[in-house]
């Protein structure tokens, strides 16, 4: 008995092996076809990261963008503060042009009147001069215009042109002994330097 349930068993086993394995002419099904877990993760992985990868070139080309935006408005803001500092700077000349005309004109409507007097004696001339001289001096004080160049001063060659030289005892050494022309400083800077004489 048991040598024919043995027997009954082993033919049974082949059969149900043989039922595991496809035919030649069957297809596989689905459920076997799928690719195996590991192979999945890996395809899964894949498509993360060139998401992944997309999210940051679309982040990289927004900061680019806003950074190329910021780039023009510099470029703009800056253009337009070089138009506005020219334009200052015109107008402060024109400014301190028109300061210095109005404390000149004053000056020259007296010479145009002295120049209409027709009968006017040397003296008379020479008293109009003078008060014209005066008020040069005036006009220039009012602008900050300083003389220099005085008979006596110490000789410097930053503020004074020497066009002769004299020796002379009674004078010091190196010293301006005449003036051809005055020079004038406006704060420390030299406007025009004395034309003298220097001696010794």
């Amino acid at each position: 008995m048991d040598k024919d349930k043995e027997q009954k068993a082993q033919k049974e086993q082949p059969e149900q092996a043989e039922e595991k394995e496809p035919a030649a002419g069957e297809e596989i099904p689905e459920a076997e076809k799928a690719a195996p877990p590991a192979e999945e993760d890996k395809k899964s992985e894949k498509r993360k990261k060139s998401s992944g990868d997309k999210e940051k070139l679309q982040k990289l080309e927004a900061e680019l963008k806003e950074l190329k935006e910021q780039h023009l408005r510099v470029l703009a803001e800056y253009d337009n503060f070089r138009k506005r500092t020219q334009n200052e700077k015109a107008g402060i000349y024109n400014n301190a042009v028109s300061d210095t005309v109005q404390g000149l004109l004053p000056i020259a409507d007296n010479i145009a009147l002295a120049l209409a007097q027709e009968n006017a004696s040397a003296e008379d001339m020479k008293k109009g001069v003078e008060m014209i001289s005066a008020q040069i001096d005036a006009a220039f004080g009012k602008l900050g215009l300083v003389p220099m160049g005085e008979v006596g001063e110490a000789f410097d060659p930053k503020r004074h042109n020497a066009v002769a030289h004299i020796e002379d005892e009674a004078l010091g050494e190196n010293v301006i002994a005449a003036v051809y022309q005055k020079g004038y400083l406006l704060g420390d800077r030299v406007v025009r330097c004395a034309m003298v004489q220097v001696a010794n």
